[in-house]
């Protein structure tokens, strides 16, 4: 509908009068009236995606991955590389729909990061500081003084900690995944 990603379509016998577009495990899903005619479908369902979609690039990470690898390199260069006076190794950021028990993980010698797709609908801010937390595994495989000394600099980190722990225990998810003083969650 959108032209640029696939979205789900629900009709509700309990809607009868407006339409909502949401991020469900990575992908759009648009929730109808049941009574709505496929015209008037066709017609409503892509300006609110746009509008939908348009409030999410505001709000948190990008969502194509040549993007997403720029936003990183952008994170690195202005919070890891004055500490750690290097260029960035190289490495790639993918969003896993998988990854349910952590926001992220980082395999340090392949370079490779993932990020938990919950992350998409996140203030910037938050998704921000996962995002910097992984590349900062990159240096440091473990969650170390030297670990901490990196990610310091991250002026939104421990507002950052405390909204995961809230959305954690909001959800229901007990602490398995709490960013706390060990930063255990990666």
């Amino acid at each position: 509908m959108t032209g640029q990603e696939p979205i789900e379509v629900r009709r509700s016998r309990r809607r009868t009068r407006t339409l909502t577009v949401f991020r469900e495990g990575g992908r759009l899903v648009a929730v109808v009236p049941e009574r709505i005619s496929a015209r008037e479908q066709n017609e409503l369902i892509p300006p609110l995606v746009q509008r939908f979609l348009r409030r999410e690039a505001k709000r948190g990470l990008p969502q194509a991955p040549d993007e997403l690898n720029r936003r990183a390199l952008e994170l690195y260069r202005r919070y890891l590389r004055p500490l750690t006076g290097e260029d960035p190794p190289g490495f790639s950021v993918t969003w896993s729909s998988r990854q349910q028990h952590r926001w992220g993980s980082c395999s340090a010698w392949s370079g490779e990061i993932r990020l938990s797709a919950r992350l998409q609908t996140m203030p910037s801010w938050v998704s921000d500081y996962v995002l910097l937390h992984e590349l900062a595994h990159l240096h440091q495989p473990n969650h170390s003084a030297e670990f901490h000394r990196l990610l310091s600099g991250y002026p939104d980190r421990d507002r950052a900690k405390a909204y995961l722990l809230g959305y954690q225990h909001g959800a229901g998810m007990g602490e398995s995944e709490t960013p706390d003083a060990e930063d255990d969650y990666s």
